[in-house]
């Protein structure tokens, strides 16, 4: 029978030692370098990926915030809470609605050379400050609600607000104003118009647009006002409207100024006949009651809700986790916004050679990973980037207030235009 040869001990320590060695002569990982244009985040293998949030959080707009906010949440909780291995930390700051809001909240973020990108602001107002903020320190942000032209681009031109790195999932309200003014010229046949806006790049943004196509179309601007934000009394602005001639007055502002421009609108002489329009900025609950009957007659203009079992998935599981229903339009397109900057940093990140679970995050990276986003498929629609950082669906509708006992979803249901019409 075969015997197999016996190896002696010795010899076999011998060959151990040898095989010990030469794995240890083995080259090692070479130390990762950075060569990203803008630089790189270094996540540890034990650290999280650090994500900062700007959205209002206070005042009289923080619902808007807080329904933003908590589809960042339910973006992560979707993914387990984790991303690449590592647990995903949101960094959350109140923005304010303001230019120094965001100026302050974004330079609370940046601080943190772990933060990899910024999902936010909330309003165009704190975003016109707070990109400066953000594209100065190399990152990206990504807001699902700053719907102002100036922050991206105006009739393909770059905007006077835009730095590179911002994007956004929310429409370019230069649409939006021409959607109104649209529907104004072409459907309601008014050919006087007036204007209000309160100076924020938003109203600023929409009044503009809305004059601009409206006399374009062949109406004529009677009137173009500003008022103040915190202004509580709109007689003197509405009495120039009144005798402005004017059969329309388009007014893109929030609460509470547009409850007070709408209940005074009804004590002022001349204003009977005068047809009242906002935008999505009124769009709200608290707005229909502290109106009421006043506002009955006024038109809106917002973007489009979505619609498909996916939309209604997560309006389910939002209302599950909170306990109540979302308040405004924009929570859908955060939930995008935030989907699609996590898509993209797992997309660029880099494993460390060392295989202990180091990630590396090109900044540069990550800007173009978004920018060069195309047909992502959201809640909000087929989702593409163009140069500026527009990404969202352009569609409008207009509702009108008939009945405010129905409250949001009877506004919301009572559609009267849709623009563009033939999509």
């Amino acid at each position: 029978m075969y015997e197999r040869a016996r190896i002696p001990f010795e010899v076999s320590i011998l060959v151990l030692a040898i095989a010990i060695v030469l794995v240890g002569c083995q080259p090692s990982a070479p130390p990762f370098e950075c060569t990203d244009p803008i630089g790189c985040v270094e996540v540890g293998p034990d650290d999280p990926i650090k994500i900062g949030v700007l959205q209002v959080l206070s005042g009289d707009l923080q619902l808007y915030g807080l329904d933003n906010l908590r589809s960042v949440e339910l973006a992560v909780e979707d993914r387990g809470g984790e991303l690449l291995g590592h647990p995903i930390d949101l960094k959350t700051e109140d923005s304010l609605c303001s230019k120094e809001g965001g100026t302050t909240a974004a330079s609370k973020i940046v601080a943190d050379p772990q933060i990899v990108a910024i999902i936010g602001p909330t309003c165009s107002g704190a975003a016109a400050s707070a990109i400066e903020v953000m594209s100065e320190s190399g990152l990206v942000m990504i807001s699902g609600s700053s719907s102002a032209p100036s922050l991206t681009s105006v009739g393909g031109e770059r905007g006077s607000d835009w730095q590179p790195g911002f994007l956004r999932t929310a429409q370019n309200d230069a649409l939006s104003g021409r959607a109104a003014a649209t529907f104004a010229f072409e459907v309601l046949g008014v050919t006087k118009a007036a204007t209000i806006d309160d100076g924020d790049p938003y109203t600023r943004g929409l009044a503009d647009t809305f004059q601009q196509v409206f006399t374009e179309l062949g109406g004529e601007i009677v009137l173009a006002a500003v008022v103040n934000k915190g202004d509580t009394n709109m007689q003197p602005v509405l009495t120039a409207v009144a005798r402005s001639e004017a059969e329309l007055v388009f007014f893109p502002v929030f609460q509470p100024e547009g409850d007070y421009i709408v209940l005074h609108a009804r004590e002022v002489e001349g204003l009977e006949n005068i047809t009242l329009m906002s935008a999505e900025g009124l769009y709200q609950d608290s707005f229909i009651e502290t109106v009421d009957q006043a506002g009955v007659g006024l038109h809106l203009v917002i973007p489009t809700t979505p619609e498909g079992p996916a939309y209604d998935a997560f309006v389910s599981k939002y209302e599950a986790k909170y306990e109540e229903a979302p308040t405004q339009i924009y929570y859908t397109h955060t939930y995008d916004a935030a989907n699609m900057l996590l898509n993209a940093i797992d997309a660029v990140a880099l494993e460390d050679g060392k295989v202990d679970g180091t990630l590396h995050i090109g900044r540069q990276a990550l800007r173009d990973a978004l920018y060069a986003t195309a047909g992502y498929q959201g809640l909000t629609g087929s989702l593409t980037c163009d140069e500026y950082g527009d990404c969202g669906v352009a569609r409008f509708q207009v509702i009108r207030l008939d009945d405010p006992q129905a409250g949001l979803e009877g506004l919301g249901a009572n559609v009267v235009y849709t623009y563009p019409a033939d999509q």
